[in-house]
């Protein structure tokens, strides 16, 4: 006959326990739930972070623009030196072929010719010496060695500094390929956190980015402010002329801008020459630390570390490229994010 036995049953402890856990797992879950939506950046929050990137991403452009301009000018070099040596080589190839034909009259004639002794001898100076001191060389001959030997020099000495500016120019190329990466991840990242916004919020952060130019436009063309020389207003209006054109790191016009490629382009068109970089721009001319003695087309200069860079447009306004996103525009110098540097009139 079958038994039949009575499930045992959980004992107190285990349902306690049983019961304690699934209570704690309750708590949380509703925490989480409720942490949930304090942990999602506001707008405003996101915008800080997003300017703080870009901020970062144009100190690192500033850095490329200069790897950049040091490639193109060591290229540039190489290229000149490697011109020369050979322009040198045929000069001492051409040397070499009157020297032997020196030699071969000479042997022709019944003699030895000493140019062959000076080739074969361990002290070739010092053996043109004596030998020009006793006369064993005619004057032409000893004048052509002396270009050869001289001509020598020459073509090691400039094959020793393309060596140099070669392998420069390779850790440079690795520079700019660093802060191009840089430079990619700030943008990356910026874009990331906006991605983050609602279709409204990004929508306000347009709008109110909109607004902020239309009255540092305002402001900007209500005063009338003495304008520099000749040139920086020729420059400034270059920079007027390209309102609206998209900022793109790196590029220096004349169909987008970042903030240097922007003032360089601007002066260029003026006439003027100015640096590609906008710390090496604060050299381009006389420093001006007070913004009442700003004049329309001054450079005018933002952060500690000088890499930011637009042109003064009176009433405490400049004109410049801000940063990825934006276009070049009026922008009150109030809320360019960094402090005001300094003015170069150049």
């Amino acid at each position: 006959m079958a038994s039949h036995r009575r499930p045992k049953q959980p004992s107190r402890a285990r349902v306690t326990v049983l019961t304690t856990a699934a209570a704690a797992a309750v708590v949380m879950s509703s925490q989480a739930a409720n942490a949930a939506p304090s942990e999602q950046p506001s707008k405003d929050e996101v915008k800080a972070k997003v300017d703080k990137l870009y901020e970062q991403a144009e100190q690192a452009t500033e850095k490329y623009n200069g790897a950049k301009e040091k490639q193109e000018k060591l290229q540039k070099e190489i290229s000149t030196i490697q011109d020369n040596v050979a322009k040198g080589q045929q000069e001492l190839n051409d040397l070499r072929d009157g020297l032997g034909s020196m030699a071969s009259a000479q042997y022709r004639s019944g003699g030895i010719d000493p140019s062959v002794q000076l080739f074969l001898s361990a002290d070739p100076d010092d053996y043109l010496d004596k030998a020009s001191t006793l006369d064993q060389l005619s004057a032409q001959q000893v004048d052509s060695l002396k270009k050869i030997q001289e001509k020598q020099r020459e073509l090691a000495q400039q094959r020793a500094e393309a060596a140099e500016k070669l392998k420069d120019l390779s850790s440079t190329r690795a520079e700019l390929g660093k802060k191009k990466k840089e430079v990619q991840g700030k943008l990356a990242s910026a874009q990331k956190l906006l991605n983050s916004l609602t279709a409204a919020e990004k929508a306000q952060l347009a709008d109110e980015q909109n607004r902020a130019t239309r009255a540092s436009e305002r402001d900007a063309l209500s005063v009338n402010v003495p304008a520099g020389s000749g040139r920086a207003a020729a420059a400034f209006a270059a920079a007027q002329s390209k309102l609206g054109t998209p900022y793109v790191y790196g590029a220096t016009g004349p169909s987008s801008f970042d903030c240097s490629g922007l003032t360089s382009w601007a002066y260029a068109q003026a006439g003027v020459g100015i640096p590609r970089t906008s710390e090496a721009q604060t050299g381009a001319g006389t420093k001006i630390y007070s913004v009442d003695q700003l004049k329309v087309g001054d450079l005018v200069f933002f952060f500690n570390d000088l890499h930011h860079v637009g042109l003064y447009a009176g009433n405490g306004q400049i004109i410049h490229a801000p940063r990825t996103g934006t276009v070049v525009r009026y922008e009150s110098m109030n809320t360019i994010g960094g402090p005001f540097m300094f003015g170069v009139r150049v």
